[in-house]
């Protein structure tokens, strides 16, 4: 999926978009099914939908990606503690792009 700097630079895309293209689970749902760059929407329910079977820290990484996007997405960020470091390092600087 091509993705135009613009959105690299929008304050609401730009963590969102740092978690989707740095987290591999994250990474095979960037496409065309779930994002439309074009109208500049996501795909939010039927992607918590494909979620559901996920491990609880990819599921925080959703939900984390998806508020960034748009507030009505919650996330409950106590769910942080099942990320490892790792992870918890992308969330950080995800967390810097959209509220830096």
């Amino acid at each position: 999926m091509q993705i135009s700097a613009s959105f690299m630079k929008d304050r609401y895309w730009s963590g969102t978009l740092h978690l989707f293209i740095n987290s591999p689970k994250l990474q095979r749902c960037l496409t065309t099914q779930y994002f439309d760059l074009n109208s500049g929407t996501i795909e939010a329910y039927a992607l918590k939908n494909l979620a559901k079977p996920w491990a609880e820290s990819e599921r925080f990484m959703l939900d984390l990606a998806l508020h960034m996007y748009s507030e009505k997405n919650k996330v409950n960020l106590s769910n942080m503690d099942y990320l490892d470091s790792s992870n918890k390092a992308l969330v950080y600087e995800a967390l810097r792009l959209r509220f830096g």
